[in-house]
């Protein structure tokens, strides 16, 4: 989620422009302990496993868990025999937070969706009113988005913040996510509760999701299926159906964790010497009901509240969270004392580039600078080499001009919280490390040249990102094509590289799988996860327990480098799963993998531990 105020008063189409390039240095790809020397991580957003993938149908002697399988909807989109397993439930009410809350009875039919703030030019409906593409009267549970308005239309956003996300999956019953659309939305922000009662105007799109299977919709034509260039990465390449994102919430916070292992927290605004300080007084999350409301949460929102102190039991929701990890047999929360860690979105301190760095205030929603050290840091003192491609980055009109041209962004808009080595001393304080930071033109250029670094991060543009609202999964399917084709075309580029395509998080969208707590910050729902490369296994659906940080990990044991710092979660070991009874929750939790058993090499094998070895005998994973 991101802060939507003013952004976007109108839709209108780009002219196409030639990119700018960065500034190009050799690339160094390191010695590694597999035959891939370039990883390409590709992150768009707000979209669950069940979402996209919930109808997915793999390749003989493949399994997948997902809602098809489960029964919960049949082949056409239509509720199938274990339809109640995802029946939403109304939450009771209460005193304080509780992540887990008991039930007052179950929806009869989801409310309507609304359109939140999508464009009346994309959707032809104003913004904040009932979807009138929906009907008013959908069963409770699951529905097919696309039988209503086509897969590449745009639609209405969910709530995706951090206390929001814990009561979603209640317990793991996963079945409040309407509740909490219903009841606090995207937040108070501090906001006394209206006289005349609340309306967060999300009804259920949370509950929507896309069909990769032929099927007809609802005016009767017959349609071929949804997502199908990521059910064709699917089938010739490897994907998981157990990855999450790191931390319950928005993008801003699971952006931080991609290149921290951890969470941000504030620090000093005087100061600004990274030392852990108290933020400003509206700004500390209180979760806890308004009195005589039902979940209408006391300080939350963008304008009310993002950070936590989780290491005081007495602080408003972390006990709740607190009880949901040692139910898991989590005793650590991860939360150094006096810490007020940022669970949700606000800006970084410097502006795309270190000349511009953001104000500091109570009303300003500016993370401080961070002195946390990155996998960034690691890469870089090892000599690994690394950029971090913004698309958006800089203040052109840059459009997408890729092997399939003439396609213009509908605006242009940079996504400070996707850039998150933006926030950091040691990137912006140092004109080498800053000047790894570019933009998508950059990308395309150091494929071209064979001056791509080892380590990758791409930002797709906003307009092709895939957030709801403002963009589809259409669009990023295009993203992906082209750039994955541009890889391609490059064979001695393609030979060693291994392309992971993720989302930041689920966005709010239902999901039916399992959510390990790890620690006090998640982790989150499943989110899309495909591994494109001539290593990956091919067909291949991998149930081994993985979130973001697992990308850090591959990196890591990859290039043989040291984990990022004592909090960072890629200490947690691979995991260890029950191959027959439930291999998706790991025997010896808290733990993640590494994501080395979505690939194959001519080395491979397997010790029987569970988990197969790639390192050409450099030894186990640390």
């Amino acid at each position: 989620m991101k802060n939507h105020t003013g952004r976007y008063k109108s839709l209108c189409l780009a002219t196409t422009v030639i990119f700018t390039a960065g500034s190009i240095a050799p690339a160094f790809a390191g010695a590694t302990t597999t035959p891939i020397e370039h990883v390409i991580v590709i992150v768009g957003e707000n979209h669950t496993f069940d979402n996209l993938f919930g109808t997915y149908k793999p390749k003989a002697g493949q399994t997948i868990d997902n809602l098809l399988s489960k029964g919960i909807v049949n082949e056409d989109g239509t509720p199938g025999p274990h339809f109640k397993k995802a029946e939403q439930r109304i939450g009771r009410d209460e005193v304080h937070y509780n992540a887990e809350t008991a039930s007052a009875g179950a929806y009869a039919t989801l409310p309507q969706p609304y359109t939140t703030w999508a464009s009346p030019l994309a959707t032809g409906l104003p913004q904040n009113v009932l979807d009138t593409r929906f009907p008013a009267n959908l069963p409770n549970g699951p529905f097919q988005i696309s039988k209503y308005v086509p897969y590449a239309a745009y639609t209405g956003d969910p709530v995706h913040r951090f206390f929001q996300m814990w009561q979603d999956i209640d317990g793991g019953k996963n079945d409040k996510f309407v509740w909490v659309e219903e009841t606090i939305g995207t937040g108070s922000n501090g906001a006394p509760f209206p006289a005349g009662g609340f309306n967060p105007m999300e009804g259920a799109i949370s509950m929507g999701f896309y069909n990769m299977n032929p099927f007809t919709d609802a005016s009767g034509k017959a349609q071929p299926g949804d997502a199908l260039f990521f059910k064709s990465l699917a089938d010739q390449y490897a994907i998981s159906d157990n990855y999450h994102q790191a931390i319950m919430g928005g993008t801003g916070a699971n952006f931080l964790a991609l290149v921290t292992g951890h969470a941000a927290f504030f620090t000093n605004p005087d100061k600004l010497d990274g030392s852990a300080a108290v933020p400003y007084a509206n700004q500390i999350e209180n979760p806890d009901p308004v009195s005589g409301t039902n979940n209408y949460y006391k300080q939350d929102g963008y304008g009310g509240g993002s950070y936590v102190n989780c290491s005081d039991p007495n602080a408003p929701g972390v006990a709740s969270v607190t009880e949901q990890l040692s139910k898991n047999g989590v005793y650590h929360r991860n939360c150094a004392p006096n810490h007020y860690y940022l669970v949700n979105n606000y800006n970084m301190y410097w502006n795309q580039n270190s000349s511009s760095p953001m104000a500091l205030g109570s009303d300003k929603f500016t993370l401080p600078p961070q002195s946390a050290p990155t996998i960034a840091d690691v890469m870089t003192a090892k000599g690994i080499s690394w950029k971090y491609y913004n698309s958006d980055r800089g203040n052109d009109t840059t459009v997408f001009k890729t092997s399939v041209d003439g396609v213009p962004l509908p605006f242009h808009f940079y996504c400070g919280i996707c850039d998150p080595l933006t926030g950091f001393f040691s990137i912006m304080k140092s004109p080498s490390e800053e000047a790894k930071l570019q933009n998508y033109g950059a990308f395309l250029n150091d494929v071209q040249n064979n001056t791509l670094p080892a380590v990758s991060f791409v930002r797709p543009f906003e307009a092709l990102a895939g957030h709801p609202a403002d963009s589809t999964s259409d669009l990023y399917e295009l993203f992906l094509k082209t750039l994955i084709n541009r890889v391609k075309a490059n064979t001695q580029l393609w030979a060693k590289t291994a392309i992971i395509i993720t989302t930041d998080e689920g966005g709010g969208y239902y999901d039916s799988g399992y959510v390990q707590p790890v620690d006090f910050f998640g982790d989150g729902t499943r989110i899309p996860f495909i591994v494109v490369s001539p290593f990956a296994k091919t067909g291949y659906v991998d149930h081994t327990y993985y979130d973001h940080v697992s990308v850090l990990k591959f990196i890591e044991r990859n290039w043989n480098l040291p984990q990022i710092s004592a909090v960072s979660r890629d200490h947690l070991p691979n995991p260890i799963h029950d191959r027959d009874d439930n291999r998706y929750v790991p025997l010896n939790r808290p733990a993640i993998g590494d994501l080395m058993n979505l690939f194959t090499f001519a080395e491979d094998h397997d010790d029987g531990d569970g988990d197969h070895d790639h390192d050409r005998g450099r030894g186990r994973d640390r």
